[in-house]
């Protein structure tokens, strides 16, 4: 007789909502997180010197490999994807790093660097996921918060108008324009219906920039010049050279990509309310490797996951993986029709400015739920959640903090979310692993014997004075007493 398994209850990120839903949803996220994409292709480009339509096409490169990294990260293969909603795109942490590399050998450098710095990371990616353990709600809540917090200059600096070089960079109009919004978002979420509340971002951003053309703060000029499809060249910049210093150079990069990715799947792990493991933790950095090693084909950088993503997740509840996946293939049909991006591109970056604001918040507020879960009797805690989101701000307060120090530190502790990474998981280790087994290892040392006991008839037997010494038993005067044995009575 065979028995039949009733099916298990699927996890929340597993929920299909339909293709409609999925692609507008979708669409939500590739708006958020569409100038931080673009912005690492922009810089490189100007970096190093080239002309516009090559920038060009390293933005479209970015969107493509961008939208192929979230694909695989959120469908997943067979170890590889944390099968999660997570957007991936280039990471702005080896920006730096990769134009001293360019510097030196120009793009094909750094595209052999990439290539060859993410092969070794593929291999160290189990390793690393197995310090998941070391992750409880006190580090994994101050390093959610250390994202949102990390992020928000972000938003101000879109609030303001983004490029800081601009006449009206910081202008009461592009502040106003950011705060309308704002007020948007917060309007429908409180009194649109379900689904109008969780495309709020989306209405926003539409009713947002609409407003912005009408008072003629957004310019749309530009969406007719260019190629409407435009398929990525490989290796279009040259084939990739490797130079030993600079592949060691772009390892430190990956080492803190896994760190920053690392504390992005437990961050929307906490939001969806589903189980992330250091299986699942490995499979989401092998997808970031894999995808890492790929790009430089197709004329990109480094992938990582994107935070600001998580606070989208948090705002609109839609925790399906399908939904940041059809975000995925938007963003390959706009690395192919670049006239969509310019679309996309010419929403005034103030609107950003007032997304941003919401949605990096939520992901603090987000972190700040976790912390709740902590246990505070402990002082110990307090001092981990302290001492590592002060350090983790330090480079967000004053940016030239490390500039005495070598790059390769630099690079490590100039993101805040990996400075804060690091010092709540070496002081949560320290304080609740070292000293916790020392303390333990002290105790059994100086341990006091078990409790002991006699029946009360022997002590009345009992006389002031006797003793017991060297294996017999003496009265006051030092006399030994007789015992008797059970077996003379």
């Amino acid at each position: 007789m065979t028995k039949t398994k009733s099916a298990a209850p699927a996890r929340p990120e597993d929920e299909k909502l339909g293709i409609a839903p999925s692609f507008a949803y979708g669409l939500q996220h590739v708006l958020t997180m569409y100038g931080g994409i673009i912005a690492p292709p922009l810089v490189m480009g100007q970096a190093g010197g080239l002309s516009q339509p090559e920038i060009g096409m390293l933005v479209a490169c970015a969107l493509f490999v961008g939208g192929l990294a979230t694909i695989l990260q959120t469908l997943g293969l067979p170890f590889f994807g944390s099968k999660l909603p997570l957007v991936q795109g280039v990471s702005f942490s080896g920006i730096a790093t990769m134009i001293a590399i360019m510097t030196e050998g120009g793009l094909p450098a750094v595209m052999g660097a990439v290539i060859a710095s993410s092969v070794i990371g593929l291999l160290l990616a189990p390793a690393f996921a197995m310090i998941v353990r070391f992750f409880p709600p006190v580090v994994t809540g101050t390093v959610i918060v250390s994202i949102g917090l990390s992020l928000l200059p972000v938003a101000a600096g879109w609030a303001m108008g983004g490029d800081t070089t601009a006449d009206d960079y910081g202008s009461v109009a592009n502040l106003g324009l950011a705060a309308f919004t704002l007020l948007l978002i917060v309007l429908l979420t409180k009194f649109g219906t379900p689904t109008i509340s969780r495309l709020s971002i989306l209405i926003a951003l539409v009713l947002g920039t609409v407003f912005a053309a009408v008072v003629g703060a957004a310019d749309f000029s530009t969406v007719a010049e260019g190629p409407i499809v435009a398929l990525p060249t490989p290796f279009a910049f040259g084939m990739p050279t490797f130079n030993v210093a600079a592949i060691l150079s772009m390892l430190i990069v990956v080492l803190v990509t896994f760190t920053e990715t690392t504390a992005d799947l437990l961050a929307v792990s906490e939001v969806v309310g589903t189980k992330v493991d250091s299986k699942r933790i490995a499979a989401g950095l092998r997808a970031d490797m894999l995808s890492s090693a790929v790009s430089p084909i197709f004329n990109s950088f480094t992938q990582s996951a994107f935070a600001q993503n998580v606070g989208l997740v948090a705002i609109t509840k839609v925790k399906s993986r399908y939904v940041v996946a059809a975000g995925g293939v938007i963003l390959v049909v706009l690395g192919i029709l670049p006239v969509l991006g310019r679309v996309v591109a010419a929403i005034p970056t103030p609107v950003l400015g007032g997304v941003g604001i919401v949605l990096f918040g939520s992901v603090a507020a987000s972190g700040i739920a976790t912390l709740a879960k902590v246990d505070y009797r402990d002082s110990l805690n307090l001092i981990i959640i302290a001492v590592a989101l002060g350090f983790g701000l330090l480079p967000l307060v004053v940016p030239t903090v490390y500039a005495a120090f070598p790059a390769w530190f630099s690079v490590i502790f100039q993101s805040s979310i990996s400075s804060t990474t690091m010092m709540a998981l070496l002081l949560n280790i320290f304080f609740h692993h070292v000293l916790k087994r020392r303390r333990a290892v002290d105790a059994e040392a100086v341990s006091v014997p078990a409790f002991r006991e006699i029946p009360h008839e022997l002590l009345a037997i009992l006389k002031e004075g006797d003793h017991y010494v060297g294996g017999a038993l003496k009265d006051a005067e030092d006399n030994e007493i007789a015992v008797r044995s059970d077996d003379s009575r």
